[in-house]
């Protein structure tokens, strides 16, 4: 990693368990001295992960990358600050492990709307059957986004 330039320790890990097949995990970031790199993996099952750069003036701005992390290709996934992360569950009893830069902080979360037609991202589950938090429902589209991140503050 260090050879990618990643060298920000990570100071948490989280686990995270879906039951159900179609569980989407929406468009989550945190903000200010809260913000966070993450480095993601799947452990059980597989997701169809999700990194949308949301940093203000970056000539990838609103672009999204998509992969399958799976239990069985091994694939890690780094999504750097400036990026909202979701994932979409692909089998029953998916865990997902991910490394954080920084401390969770509930006050400092926010969200992107994870169906927003100008993102088109093409996630892998019928939005009416799609299992979403109540918290998850409720994000603001990427234009109607507040300028949380620059990307003169966080640049490639």
């Amino acid at each position: 990693m260090r050879d990618a330039g990643i060298v920000r320790p990570f100071v948490q890990e989280n686990h995270a368990l879906s039951h159900a097949s179609g569980t989407v995990r929406a468009l989550h970031f945190q903000i200010g001295t809260a913000a966070q790199a993450k480095l993601i993996r799947c452990t059980r099952g597989s997701i169809f992960d999700v990194s949308v750069d949301i940093r203000r003036g970056s000539p990838t701005f609103g672009r999204h990358v998509a992969v399958v992390l799976s239990a069985t290709n091994w694939e890690q996934l780094y999504v750097p600050e400036g990026f909202a992360h979701g994932y979409c569950t692909l089998e029953p009893e998916s865990e997902v492990i991910y490394k954080v830069t920084v401390y969770y902080d509930p006050a400092s979360e926010r969200g992107l709307a994870w169906d927003d037609p100008d993102l088109a991202i093409a996630w892998p589950v019928d939005p009416k059957a799609a299992i979403l938090a109540e918290r998850d429902r409720g994000f603001p589209h990427l234009a109607d986004l507040a300028s949380y991140f620059s990307y003169a503050d966080f640049p490639d």
